[in-house]
C-alpha cells in the first residue's frame, strides 16, 4: 500500500497573543479557542493580564487553551515590565512557564547598550537552563536599518547561530528583515531548533510579520522540513494584524495562518531541502531541516532546581534603557 500523501501533524500550532494587538491578551485566548489553535504563546508586555500568572491560568482553563510558551518581556516597550533587571525578567518568565505548564521561554539577545547582561548572556542562559526543564529558546533578530545604513542593535549579535545556545527560536519575519537565508539558518540551528515563530516578510527594513504565504520567506519549505525531521517543538503564529479593518478580518487572517501551518506540517516531504553552507564545526543537515547534534564543550553539571525566586541564575544584568 502506498504511503499517504498527507498525515495528521504531531506538531502543535499556537497563537502568539501579540498577533491580536491592539486587542488584549484575553482576546487572544478567545480567538485561539474559536479558531482551533492548539495553544497560545503569551507575549509578556504592557497588558497587565499578560504579567499575571493567575489571570493567565484562569483564561487558559476557561477557554480550554493551554499556554505552550512564554515570551519574556525583552522588547523596547517592555523594558520596565516585571523588572528593569533583565535576569529577573528571565527568572520570572521561567517561573511563569513552570506554573502554567509551558515548555518554552522565548528570549531575545540583549541590546548592545546592556553591556554587562550581554557579556554574560550566553553562559547565564545556560546556567538558567540547567535549573529547569523549560527550554530557553534564543530568537534570531536583525540589524536595524535606516536608508542604506545598518546599525548592530544586539549583542553578542542578531544572528544567534554564531553563539553556543542550547535552544533556538527561528523567526521568519526576522530572517526577511535581516535578509538571511532562512533554511540555511535553520540548518545551522540543527537539533537545537526548539521553537518557530511563523510569519512572512519581503525583506523590508521594517519587521513585517506578514501572514505566511504573503511574503518571500520559505515558510512552506521550512514546515515540511520540520515535519520530516523529528522536530519536537511548537510552531507559533506571530503575525501583525494591526491593519485589520474589523474583528472578522483579523480572525480571517489568523485562520488563514493556522490553515497554512497545518497544511504544510501535514505534507509529506518529497525531496531534500536545498544545500547550504554550514557554520564552522557543524555537520551539514540531512534531507529535512534537522542536523546531527555536534559535540560541545562540557558544561557545569546540572544543579537541583531552585525552589525560591530570589536565587540569581545569571549575573546581575545592566539596567536596560
Amino acid at each position: 500500500m502506498a504511503d499517504p500523501v498527507v498525515r495528521i501533524p504531531a506538531t502543535k500550532v499556537a497563537l502568539s497573543t501579540a498577533s491580536v494587538y491592539p486587542e488584549s491578551t484575553a482576546t487572544a485566548f478567545e480567538i485561539a479557542a474559536r479558531l482551533g489553535y492548539d495553544g497560545v504563546e503569551v507575549m509578556v508586555w504592557t497588558d497587565p493580564v499578560s504579567q499575571d500568572i493567575e489571570a493567565l491560568r484562569r483564561l487558559s482553563d476557561h477557554h480550554g487553551v493551554p499556554v505552550l510558551a512564554v515570551h519574556a518581556p525583552c522588547l523596547l516597550i517592555t523594558q520596565r515590565v516585571w523588572s528593569t533587571d533583565p535576569w529577573v525578567k528571565l527568572q520570572r518568565a521561567r517561573a511563569a512557564a513552570e506554573k502554567l505548564g509551558a515548555s518554552t521561554v522565548v528570549v531575545h539577545p540583549p541590546f548592545r547598550w546592556q553591556r554587562q547582561y550581554a557579556r554574560d548572556f550566553v553562559t547565564g542562559v545556560w546556567r538558567m537552563a540547567d535549573e529547569t526543564d523549560v527550554r530557553f529558546a534564543v530568537e534570531n533578530m536583525y540589524p536595524w536599518r535606516y536608508r542604506d545604513r545598518e546599525m548592530p542593535a544586539y549583542a553578542p549579535g542578531w544572528d544567534v547561530t554564531q553563539e553556543d545556545y542550547r535552544h533556538f527560536t527561528v523567526d521568519l519575519s526576522h530572517t526577511a528583515t535581516s535578509r538571511s537565508d532562512a533554511m540555511a539558518m535553520a540548518r545551522r540551528m540543527g537539533d537545537r531548533l526548539g521553537h518557530v515563530h511563523l510569519a512572512d516578510g519581503n525583506g523590508s527594513a521594517k519587521d513585517e510579520h506578514l501572514v505566511p504565504g504573503r511574503g518571500t520567506q520559505p515558510c512552506a519549505e521550512l514546515l515540511e522540513g520540520l515535519a520530516g525531521g523529528g522536530f519536537d517543538g511548537h510552531v507559533v503564529i506571530e503575525v501583525n494584524t494591526r491593519r485589520a479593518m474589523s474583528a472578522a478580518e483579523r480572525e480571517a487572517d489568523l485562520a488563514e495562518a493556522l490553515a497554512f501551518a497545518r497544511l504544510h506540517l501535514a505534507s509529506s516531504p518529497a525531496a531534500a531541502a536545498p544545500t547550504a553552507s554550514e557554520a564552522p564545526g557543524r555537520s551539514q543537515a540531512a534531507p529535512a531541516v534537522r542536523a546531527p547534534r555536534t559535540p560541545r564543550t562540557p558544561r557545569t553539571p546540572r544543579r537541583p532546581r531552585s525552589t525560591g525566586s530570589s536565587g540569581a541564575s545569571g549575573p546581575s544584568g545592566a539596567r536596560p534603557s
